[in-house]
Order: C-alpha cells, then sequence, then structure tokens
C-alpha cells in the first residue's frame, strides 16, 4: 500500500501497511531486512499528516523515527513509543507478511507486537493534534526492541525526553504501570575428564551441576515466592539451557548451565548474582570440591510507575471518557518503558492487542481494538497537552 493511499488519522490502513512489510529483526532472523522500509513509509505518511519527522540510525541501517506535533512552549511534553522489528516467522500457521483480514481481525507477524499499536498511536497524535495543542505529542518508533533495545538506548542518548511515555505493546487495553527485568546467567562448572571405570581420577562436572540445580530449586522454591510486586507477583528462575559430557565412558569435564532470573521493582543484577553464588557456596558445604564460574551474559531492568502516579491517572480518566472499563495489571514482558522510565521518563504500557499472540504461530490483532485505542490515547494527548 502506498503513503498516498493511507489517509490522515486512519489507524487501521497504517497497520495494514505496516504488516505487510517484512521487518524481521536481523540479529534474531539471519538475513531479515530489519525496520529500515517500515521507518521510510512511517515518514512519508507522516510528513503527509502535517508532522515533523527526523530520522537517524540506531545502527547502520537500522533507523529510528521520530515524529513530532505541537509545540512545547511551557507545556507537557507526552511520548508515544514504539517499534517496528518484528521476531522470526518459522512455524507460522498462516501468511506472516500478507495483512490479511478476516472476522474483524488483522492476520500477521507484529499485527499485535506491536505494528497495530504503532497505527494506534500515529492516528492518535493527529487526531488529538486537531485542536491547539498546548504541549507537544512526540511519536517516537526503534529499532532493535526485540534483542537489545538498541533503538531507544541511542535515541535517549541523543536527548530526545518527554515528561511522560505511553509504550503501545499489547495489553488489550489494560493499564500496565509495571513490568519485570531479567538477568541471564551462565555458569561453568569444572570437572576432571578420565575413563569411565577411574573413579578415583574422574571428577563429574555434570553430577556438581546438578546438586547445583537442586539448590536453586529450593531457591525458588522457597525463597523467591516470599518477594512479591502487588501487580507483577513472585519473582522466579528458571534453568534455561545446559550442556556437557564428552563420551558414555568418560567422566564430564565441563558443564555449562544457564539460567534466566526475573526479576522485580528494587531487584538489581548484583543482587541476583549473589543469589547464585550463595548457591554454590552452599553445594560446597557438601561437595568441596565444587568449581563453578558464575557470569552475566545480558540484563534488563524492570519498570515501575506509581498506580497513582500523574500520566496513570490521565489515562484512567481517558479510557472512562471514552467509555473503557479501567483495568490496571502488570505487564509480563520487558519493554522499552524500562529504559524511558530510568532516563526520568515516567513510562507505562497500554495498547490494542494480546501479548499471548505476540511471537505466536498464529498472530492477529481485533480491528476494532485499535481504533479504541486511537480514541483512548487521542483524549489522553489532549489532556495532557492541554
Amino acid at each position: 500500500m502506498s503513503a498516498a493511499a493511507i489517509g490522515p488519522g486512519d489507524a487501521r490502513a497504517l497497520a495494514r501497511a505496516l504488516v505487510r512489510i517484512d521487518s524481521r529483526n536481523p540479529s534474531l532472523a539471519p538475513g531479515g531486512p530489519g525496520e529500515s522500509a517500515c521507518v521510510a513509509l512511517l515518514r512519508e505518511v507522516l510528513d503527509g499528516w502535517g508532522f515533523r519527522t527526523e530520522v537517524h540510525e540506531a545502527v547502520p541501517g537500522r533507523p529510528n523515527l521520530v515524529a513530532r506535533l505541537g509545540e512545547a512552549r511551557g507545556g507537557r511534553r507526552l511520548m508515544l513509543s514504539g517499534h517496528v522489528d518484528v521476531v522470526g516467522v518459522e512455524g507460522m500457521t498462516h501468511a506472516p507478511f500478507d495483512g490479511v483480514e478476516r472476522d474483524e481481525r488483522l492476520y500477521g507477524r507484529g499485527t499485535a507486537d506491536m505494528k497495530g499499536g504503532i497505527g494506534a498511536m500515529c492516528a492518535a497524535a493527529w487526531q488529538a493534534a486537531r485542536d491547539a495543542l498546548a504541549g507537544e505529542i512526540v511519536v517516537a518508533v526503534t529499532a532493535d526492541e526485540e534483542y537489545e533495545s538498541v533503538g531507544t538506548r541511542v535515541m535517549l542518548e541523543r536527548g530526545v525526553r518527554a515528561d511522560a511515555a505511553i509504550v503501545g505493546e499489547p495489553t488489550r487495553l489494560e493499564v500496565m504501570p509495571a513490568h519485570r527485568g531479567f538477568v541471564w546467567i551462565e555458569i561453568v562448572v569444572a570437572g576432571r575428564a578420565a575413563h569411565g571405570s577411574r573413579w578415583d581420577l574422574g571428577v563429574d562436572a555434570i553430577r556438581h551441576t546438578g546438586l547445583l540445580l537442586a539448590e536453586l530449586d529450593r531457591l525458588d522454591a522457597e525463597e523467591l515466592p516470599g518477594r512479591t510486586h502487588p501487580l507483577l507477583g513472585r519473582a522466579s528462575l528458571h534453568a534455561s539451557m545446559i550442556e556437557g559430557g564428552i563420551g558414555m565412558s568418560t567422566y564430564p569435564d565441563r558443564c555449562v548451565l544457564r539460567l534466566e532470573r526475573r526479576t522485580l521493582p528494587g531487584e538489581t543484577v548484583e543482587n541476583v548474582l549473589a543469589e547464585v553464588q550463595r548457591a554454590c557456596a552452599a553445594v560446597r558445604v557438601r561437595r568441596p570440591e565444587l568449581a563453578a564460574d558464575v557470569s552475566q551474559l545480558m540484563a534488563q531492568g524492570p519498570s515501575d510507575v506509581a498506580t497513582d502516579a500523574p500520566i496513570v491517572r490521565a489515562l484512567e480518566d481517558a479510557l472512562r471518557e471514552r467509555g473503557e472499563g479501567v483495568r490496571v495489571s502488570g505487564m509480563s514482558a520487558w519493554t522499552d518503558a524500562a529504559l524511558l522510565n530510568a532516563a526520568g521518563i515516567p513510562a507505562i504500557c497500554f495498547g490494542p492487542g494480546d501479548i499471548s499472540l505476540a511471537h505466536a504461530a498464529e498472530e492477529y490483532i481485533p480491528l476494532p481494538e485499535i481504533d479504541r485505542a486511537a480514541s483512548v490515547l487521542a483524549t489522553l494527548a489532549r489532556r495532557w497537552c492541554a
């Protein structure tokens, strides 16, 4: 679909056009084309709708788009944030980029996560700007959210700021002020290779890892349930991957265990690594020869905005004004809201679609929900920037 065919404020048409562009993240899907075609279409559309747009590269060949309406002359600035990169399409049960509509649903990779939300945000900004704004609406569309969120990091480094932000991830129009973070951890357990008959020489790295797994299981079953958040529930830990061994008749000299620890607001990477080190120490009480090297692979922080924060209350008011129910809950997935909050921009998740369909074999978004999200966000933007 050409940009000229997408009328001003048409959220459905914009979402449909974006879904029909393959924007697989090349860091996750080798050969994926990335975000550039989506950003080019968005810039052409939003220029035509009267936005002031700028494009900058997050990494070479993978751009961000920042589009603005209004002027922040003493008024407040509202950011509407989203991403156009998508994950791979292996195993999907329908064409990933045809953008087929059936039974008032739009099907395709990225419909829920989160091109439907992008369509709603852009349309909402255009609708809100039909009235005079005392503040400014900033639509920030970033690259690489699905991998390392380089796009949002670069955007923030370039000084893009707002007084509050809505991240348009799929929440089924629920208000989601908080989500968990995560820490990826690798533990390398060392043993000593020996012939299977030489129990006196061999040190079994896999058995030692099993003892450590048992201690980590105790941590997850007994300690972590006591750490809770009112919207997010408990902290958690799971073993993601394990590998080791040389052959059936050889003591394994090495075993590598990889963990994911989902963190709550207030927990830090240092806290988590210390937990794992304590688990190793507990095993060494029984097996002093345990040799385990613990390292951090990757981490993203949790996000938390108070439920009585001004942006939360303003969104709730906008929902009521549009005749929608108000439901406040926690987001199950990690989002760029954490990075925005860390930069001093109170950011909450709100958008059309269901997060359980993100990355799924069947991905779709109800078309009426895109319209409803756009209406609520337009009302919010008018209030916030008034």
